[in-house]
């Protein structure tokens, strides 16, 4: 094994690593966001447990954070405008990033 194939070896694995934290704090936001679409929609409890989930769920949808968007643009019709929701996926990924790192 030479210097070089460990270095490999090293990048791959933080690449590995990394992707698995980005994962993570995606799913985390998404969670978060649901939570709080599901207070905006007066959902407590399992309600909004199982809404939270749809919003992450929602995510698998196409690549890219816009079918998150979109669902809680048409869930939130009237309740929240674009740029508030826009807003609010930037702070809660700040969050879910600062959760998973202080979790790791």
């Amino acid at each position: 094994m030479t210097t070089f194939d460990d270095r490999e070896r090293s990048f791959e694995t933080k690449f590995a690593h990394d992707a698995e934290l980005r994962f993570k704090a995606e799913a985390r936001r998404n969670r978060l966001l649901g939570e709080w679409a599901a207070g905006l929609l007066g959902k407590t409890g399992d309600e909004a447990r199982t809404y939270a989930l749809t919003v992450v769920t929602s995510d698998f949808e196409e690549p890219g954070e816009d079918d998150v968007f979109r669902k809680l643009s048409e869930d939130l019709a009237g309740r929240a405008d674009e740029a508030t929701i826009r807003a609010k996926m930037v702070e809660l990924r700040e969050e879910a990033r600062r959760q998973i790192a202080s979790e790791a």
